[in-house]
């Protein structure tokens, strides 16, 4: 028998193996400074398009008034326990009703996080009778929830609503002679390309096909819609959204998240959902900052506006410079490039070190080998000085990639660390 451990010396996972080179710099950087279009990266201003802070809320000045006016007031702490047992209160059941309004359900339910909450979301509607049917691109929340499932589950193809089909009558089969249901499962928006969801297109199977459908809408909620609410309302579908899910972690620019359907739904998760019967409440200064946050939404579309403003001048200016961004039609702005997981580092590090710009930076096993994605995300705080730093810095280091002088330096660093 081995020590379970023995592993870990070995092999550390496919980002672990790089944590002597990478860790502080290409993963867990530490940012300083308030949460903005340009922070400080290892003491030096870069422009940041590396925070999901889409309509600038973090440091807008009524949210930092609320959330410190909450905290002052009532502490981390409040509510102690769990909802169910002695943290239920009435800001948590007026979040509630706010944000299944502003969503147009007929009710909503609180979460202490999108991660855990897609988890137990899944865990809790389905049984080893039911089929899961979800898009082969989708968050590693929903397939950790997926994982969980004691019964049948299927992917189709990315956006592929024909690969849907087939996997619909595989599990259509399946459901009847189970006796049991199916639940398929995509993104409004998925964060890495930056492509909507075919919901639409997905919804008119439900006319051939009997499926509950549910929806992550982590990006879509607050940048997409005209109020708004999201992917489902930007193609006019909201209400064939059975379940519907969002995080605050991006738009809201807090902590926590929320799903939302009609009441026997809510009622059924309120009960079942393990994740939250077995967990704290969320603090109360998160649930009157999460308010203030969605009057905000509601009350200030020149948020949104501007947030678009930002991301169309940005993917024009680098779509005119002849980068390419796949098939984005939301303000994530990812671009391709051809290179080496070592020509990436080299690059990126350039990027930063030299033209003081921040962002992502997605490789293999993430994306197919060769391929590298600098991901880019707008703000409604970043402005057009921002926007033209940017492109002028991404056609210097894509010459350079071009040019062989990244994978020259990037060859030399590879022979260091296995000498």
């Amino acid at each position: 028998m081995k020590d379970l451990f023995e592993k870990f010396k070995n092999d550390k996972g496919p980002l672990g193996n790089y944590a002597d080179v990478a860790e502080g710099y290409f993963v867990f950087p530490k940012f300083e400074g308030p949460i903005s279009n340009r922070m400080k990266f290892n003491g030096k201003e870069m422009v940041t398009w590396s925070i999901n802070n889409y309509l600038g809320l973090a440091n807008h000045p009524e949210v930092r008034k609320a959330d410190a006016e909450s905290a002052a007031k009532w502490g981390m702490a409040y509510p102690m326990g769990a909802r169910a047992m002695s943290g239920q209160t009435e800001k948590h059941e007026q979040l509630e009703q706010e944000l299944a309004e502003f969503v147009n359900k007929e009710a909503a339910y609180l979460l202490n996080f999108g991660y855990q909450g897609n988890v137990s979301i899944i865990d809790s509607l389905v049984t080893k009778n039911d089929v899961i049917v979800y898009d082969s691109d989708s968050h590693a929340s929903i397939i950790d929830g997926c994982r969980l499932h004691q019964g049948m589950r299927y992917t189709f193809r990315h956006n592929d609503t024909k690969s849907l089909e087939k996997m619909l009558e595989r599990a259509t089969k399946v459901a009847d002679k189970n006796d049991g249901g199916i639940l398929v499962i995509t993104e409004g928006v998925f964060g890495m390309r930056g492509e909507q969801g075919k919901l639409k297109e997905i919804v008119a199977l439900k006319d051939k096909y009997d499926f509950r459908l549910l929806v992550d809408d982590a990006h879509g909620f607050g940048t997409l819609g005209k109020t708004g609410a999201g992917a489902g309302e930007e193609q006019g579908v909201q209400d064939d959204i059975d379940i519907y899910f969002a995080t605050f972690a991006k738009s809201m620019a807090g902590i926590g998240a929320f799903v939302a359907g009609d009441k026997d739904l809510i009622q059924y998760l309120k009960y079942n959902m393990r994740s939250q019967v077995f967990a704290k409440s969320l603090p109360m200064p998160m649930v009157e900052g999460a308010l203030k946050r969605l009057e905000l939404l509601r009350k200030s579309p020149e948020l949104k506006n501007k947030l678009w403003s930002v991301a169309t001048a940005l993917q024009k200016g680098l779509r005119d410079a002849g980068f390419d961004l796949g098939s984005t039609n939301t303000v994530i702005t990812p671009v391709y490039l051809e290179g080496s997981v070592p020509e990436a580092m080299v690059m990126v590090k350039d990027l930063r070190e030299k033209y003081n710009v921040f962002t992502s930076i997605v490789i293999y096993p993430v994306i197919p080998k060769g391929m590298i994605l600098l991901r880019l995300i707008p703000t409604a705080v970043h402005t057009q000085e921002d926007i033209d730093i940017t492109v002028k810095a991404f056609s210097a280091i894509r010459d350079k990639l071009e040019s062989g002088v990244y994978k020259k330096i990037g060859e030399e660093f590879i022979k260091k660390m296995r000498s």
